[in-house]
């Protein structure tokens, strides 16, 4: 017969319920950001296809119905299913497709009480700052992965083989189905809509951030289409030292130029490699975020005014934007890092 053990009151005290365990503060911030967000994250699949995992994710921003994707999850389709957290499913139309950004913006006919998400102001992150990506992938539903802030100001190629500006790098781990669905702060905020990984690599994912989402759903409900002016320039934002920035008193951001497009609107105004373009109008460019957005269609054709530094000086130049045309093939299906446009 077995010897019955005999713990010590002590011991036996100690032993509590994993339920009964209080969290540490990390496991508390990435549990009550995926309680937050997670109703609002969907899946998103393309016409009447069902496949196993669905195409893609999308994320709720609104509760009348409005959401975000990936451009690439839509793919050019006027309408798409959707099939929310609870299984709960819904047509959706396409009312906005921006392959440039990598943004669509869908809206469906949700049930009452569905949740809806925040886009947050995404220039606040710094590097190190957690974020929580909510998705899809592989069929596998309502996942959630956490990570870093690895980097800020990076660009991707688009399936339209334009650049994406101001793209977020994290190492919150994504899979095919992620595509669409948020990157959320500690805050609960959205700053960022998942969009690719680098195959063969680990740890690195990028996310289109909520500043350049927020400029392009605004467009969207205003025009349905997202109209730019252009000036022929690659772009990667810049931190400006403190002297440098007080000396023309500039932001501690602002946007350095990469390339110049021959025949381009930069290029009949003298712009050069290397030139860093502090305000536009009178306006500080604070990133590439804010460069993007300052380029509305009002500029289209109307002579504006750049305030640059040029080997540590300040210098106006007078430049007259065309409008950017589309992009009308959807060469690359992959992904690619490369300098902002």
């Amino acid at each position: 017969m077995l010897n019955d053990v005999t713990r010590d009151p002590e011991e036996e005290a100690q032993v509590q319920p994993v339920s009964a365990v209080p969290l540490d503060a990390y496991s508390q911030t990435v549990s009550a950001v995926a309680d937050r967000v997670g109703p609002a994250v969907v899946r998103v699949e393309r016409g009447g296809e069902r496949r196993h995992g669905g195409i893609g994710s999308g994320v709720i921003i609104a509760d009348d119905g409005l959401l975000l994707t990936n451009s690439h999850v839509v793919s050019g389709k006027k309408a798409v299913r959707l099939v929310l957290s609870e299984g709960f499913e819904a047509a959706a139309e396409v009312i906005g497709d921006d392959p440039d950004t990598d943004l669509a913006l869908l809206r469906a006919d949700l049930p009452r009480g569905v949740g809806a998400a925040s886009l947050g102001d995404s220039k606040t992150l710094k590097r190190g700052h957690l974020v929580v990506a909510i998705g899809n992938p592989l069929g596998f539903e309502s996942t959630v992965t956490a990570g870093v802030v690895s980097a800020l100001g990076r660009s991707l190629r688009a399936t339209s083989r334009r650049l994406i500006d101001d793209v977020i790098q994290t190492d919150a781990a994504l899979n095919p189905g992620n595509s669409g669905g948020p990157l959320v702060a500690a805050s609960g905020d959205v700053v960022g809509i998942n969009t690719a990984m680098i195959g063969g690599a680990q740890g690195i994912c990028f996310a289109v951030s909520s500043n350049t989402a927020l400029f392009v759903v605004g467009e969207f409900i205003a025009h349905g289409r997202v109209r730019r002016a252009h000036f022929g320039i690659a772009a990667q934002t810049l931190p400006l030292p403190h002297r440098l920035a007080v000396a023309v008193d500039a932001g501690p951001r602002a946007v350095r130029i990469g390339e110049v497009e021959p025949g381009s609107p930069a290029s009949a105004a003298g712009l050069r490699v290397g030139d860093i373009i502090v305000a536009l109008a009178g306006m500080p460019v604070g990133g590439a975020d804010d460069f993007i957005r300052l380029l509305g269609a009002d500029r289209i054709g109307t002579p504006t005014i750049l305030a640059v530094i040029r080997h540590g000086r300040l210098q106006q130049v007078s430049i007259t934007p065309r409008e950017r045309r589309r992009a009308g093939a959807r060469a690359a299906k992959s992904m690619k890092t490369g300098e902002a446009r």
